[in-house]
């Protein structure tokens, strides 16, 4: 589903579970945020094509945090790649994903996806992909959950720092918030962007009075 021009907010089912990475795009290369569950490789090249990007344009994976269902097909994607892909994450959670320590919520995993990271990520950071990304550190879902704010379209990237029910915001998914009062201070990272429209890993896309929205989310 295109948001907006470039960007893409793609929809993958995993055994029933929906979950939305997001896809940008320009003339130059292409960005995908969040990798899915792990096997969903071809999921993914699938979603990229119908958007009308083939996967060889692939130059950048940002990872919103470490859990399975963004991580999950990093390995394959990297493997099947065959050309030089960037990865980039927060650098809390770096050692988590690049396998040096467990899982925090996915530690059973007897064999975890795991990736190299190239580059880490900080509060404020300016990316210069796809019209410029701010990258917002919003802990609490994880420690180093980031967020992104694209600035030619105004659309925030939430990850899972909230998630949406039919189009309305539904604030913090409490029982996977490893620190809800941490993840509520995020929350009032957003409340100064002028945000056209939200897409979160879970839920989807939520693009009415979303700035009100955020505002009485933050407020508890």
């Amino acid at each position: 589903m295109e948001v907006s021009s470039g960007v893409a907010m793609l929809h993958l089912d995993f055994q029933g579970i929906i979950i939305h990475p997001t896809l940008l795009w320009d003339q130059e290369s292409a960005v995908l945020i969040d990798t899915g569950f792990p096997g969903q490789m071809e999921d993914l090249r699938v979603a990229m094509e119908k958007a009308g990007v083939p996967f060889d344009n692939l130059k950048v994976v940002i990872l919103t945090h470490q859990d399975v269902d963004h991580i999950g097909s990093l390995p394959e994607l990297l493997k099947e790649s065959g050309h030089d892909v960037k990865v980039y994450a927060h650098e809390l959670d770096k050692p988590y994903i690049q396998g040096e320590l467990p899982l925090i919520k996915d530690g059973h995993l007897e064999n975890p996806p795991k990736g190299k990271v190239d580059e880490t990520l900080i509060d404020g950071q300016e990316l210069p992909f796809c019209g410029g990304i701010r990258v917002i550190h919003t802990p609490g879902h994880t420690p180093g959950h980031i967020s992104l704010y694209l600035r030619k379209s105004k659309i925030l990237i939430a990850g899972d720092s909230m998630y949406s029910v039919d189009g309305t915001l539904g604030g913090i998914h409490v029982p996977t918030t490893l620190d809800i009062n941490e993840a509520r201070l995020s929350l009032e990272k957003y409340v100064d962007l002028n945000i056209t429209s939200v897409i979160c890993y879970h839920g989807g896309l939520s693009n009415v009075n979303v700035n009100d929205q955020i505002w009485r989310l933050s407020q508890g």
